[in-house]
């Protein structure tokens, strides 16, 4: 004859049985005049919910690395298949409650992958930025291309020079009072800088770089 499951709930991802010591010694706080301590459950409560549904866009990498446990994996899959939304809302609300009774390092670790997965993106705008302000200062100024060929000694120096003498052209060659003109060449000088500062494995300073340059140029 299997056991009847205990009536309680989670707190900070801890079962708390209905009736026990520690349910009393809660009931009572919320009792008293510590209201901060309910505002907190309850805020946290809506935090655990909120990772719950980030978890529904965390890329396999990062997913599968999590230790959520087969119940609430399960749940998150069915969670992405559902389509109505009165369907997906109830399974969601189901995905907060396995959430609720994670162990606290379990719960670090979602917010980790997420942070993780969070700067994916704002690398990846980091580096085309600074692309970008290499190509302008390369076509700018003879200076920063003879110091951009000594810093990246695998660019071909030659090519560079003739889409920047071309680039400085095509800026030149438009109607007064218009806009400079950017053809190919100065696309295809952004292209060159851009593999070249993957290839180095710089884009991962690209934002401290960018930023370097910013105080440099005030």
């Amino acid at each position: 004859m299997s056991r009847k499951p205990k009536k309680g709930y989670f707190v900070r991802g801890q079962f708390v049985a209905e009736g026990s010591e520690l349910d009393l010694e809660l009931k009572r706080e919320l009792k008293g005049t510590d209201a901060a301590s309910k505002t907190d459950l309850k805020r946290e409560s809506a935090e655990l919910q909120a990772l719950g549904e980030a978890l529904l866009t965390l890329r396999p990498g990062l997913f599968d690395k999590l230790d959520l446990g087969d119940k609430l994996r399960e749940a998150i899959a069915d969670a992405r298949r559902i389509t109505n939304f009165e369907g997906k809302r109830r399974q969601m609300q189901f995905v907060g409650k396995l959430m609720r009774g994670l162990d606290e390092s379990v719960v670090e670790t979602v917010r980790v992958a997420l942070a993780e997965q969070n700067r994916g993106p704002a690398q990846e705008a980091a580096a085309l930025h600074e692309a970008e302000r290499w190509r302008d200062r390369l076509i700018a100024d003879d200076d920063a291309l003879g110091g951009w060929i000594e810093t990246h000694p695998g660019t071909d120096a030659q090519q560079l020079r003739a889409l920047v003498r071309q680039a400085r052209r095509d800026m030149k060659s438009g109607p007064p009072g218009e806009a400079p003109r950017q053809g190919k060449a100065y696309r295809e000088v952004f292209q060159l800088v851009r593999e070249q500062l993957r290839v180095h494995g710089t884009e991962d300073h690209a934002a401290e770089a960018a930023e370097q340059s910013r105080e440099d140029d005030a």
